[in-house]
């Protein structure tokens, strides 16, 4: 952690809700203007797309290990961790991107599922915002959630998280069912051993909950919308947290325990944004003081 160069990192699986997370805090770093230097999950995969594929072929064969984007095998989890060291020591660090498609492929430069150059961070920054799957991991000789001042995480109820994927698996990338499905069940260890302890790191957790039917998630037609949704808030530490506040301007929420906030799941957003801004301009108020 540090006073001087804060780190937000927003953890959560493909699909999770990451994407409302992240455009609650532009909304709050444009408004309270706070520079952010966002580093991005993906970036810090150990293969490119191709590489991927083929370790995944070698697994399936039984000519290497078990591998998926979910586990450290694929993930170059101890830099990641000194990023965030760094940033927080000095505001300053290597970053790159993943590019993941046609349009980012014209945009960066290179060829879609490849990586750009690692490049020193361009400018000063207030902040160091990091969204993916791996932002309050801890293993044997990574300890990634240590350096996190603020760590948020963002999961779905695992039916909703596999009726998502499969949507957009098959509708945007043209994967069969049961191709969608083969890759659901090779990431599970992964996903239980390696994203699941991270949601017990976090200072806040949002947990989407369908209020639809999702039992079958292979015969879902549609991905339920957020107004046919509920988002569990918790806490893991509710001192200081004003829920009479909160209850006030989310309308139709409530209470479900002592840290818990249940919020309609339209609300999400306007939740963020409520939730986030106090602890922000609290980190950044400690940064004031510390460089004085």
């Amino acid at each position: 952690m540090s006073t001087r160069h804060p780190v937000i990192a927003v953890t959560g699986s493909s699909g999770a809700g990451t994407t409302t997370v992240m455009k609650s805090f532009s909304h709050i770093f444009r408004r309270e203007s706070i520079r952010a230097q966002v580093i991005e999950g993906d970036s810090f995969h150990r293969y490119n797309r191709v590489e991927m594929r083929e370790r995944v072929r070698q697994a399936d064969s039984g000519e290497g290990p078990p591998i998926s984007h979910f586990g450290p095998e694929a993930n170059l989890l101890s830099e990641l961790e000194r990023s965030f060291k760094d940033y927080g020591e000095t505001g300053r660090g290597q970053v790159r991107r993943y590019i993941h498609d046609v349009g980012e492929a014209k945009e960066l430069g290179g060829e879609p599922g490849t990586f750009t150059p690692w490049l020193p961070m361009a400018g000063e920054s207030d902040v160091l915002f990091y969204e993916g799957l791996h932002g309050g991991y801890v293993g044997e000789d990574v300890h990634v959630a240590r350096h996190v001042d603020l760590l948020v995480g963002v999961v779905p109820i695992i039916n909703l998280e596999w009726i998502q994927k499969l949507h957009r698996d098959q509708n945007l990338r043209g994967y069969s069912q049961q191709a969608v499905m083969d890759t659901i069940l090779r990431r599970m260890p992964d996903y239980v051993n390696h994203i699941c302890p991270q949601f017990s790191r976090t200072h806040v957790n949002f947990q989407r909950v369908p209020t639809v039917d999702t039992s079958n998630p292979l015969i879902a037609k549609d991905i339920p919308s957020a107004d046919e949704s509920m988002v569990v808030i918790r806490f893991a530490d509710p001192k200081g947290i004003d829920f009479p506040y909160l209850m006030s301007m989310l309308h139709d929420s409530w209470m479900s325990r002592p840290n818990n906030i249940v919020v309609p799941g339209g609300k999400m957003g306007l939740a963020m944004q409520l939730i986030f801004t106090p602890m922000i301009l609290r980190l950044m108020d400690q940064k004031r003081r510390a460089a004085a």
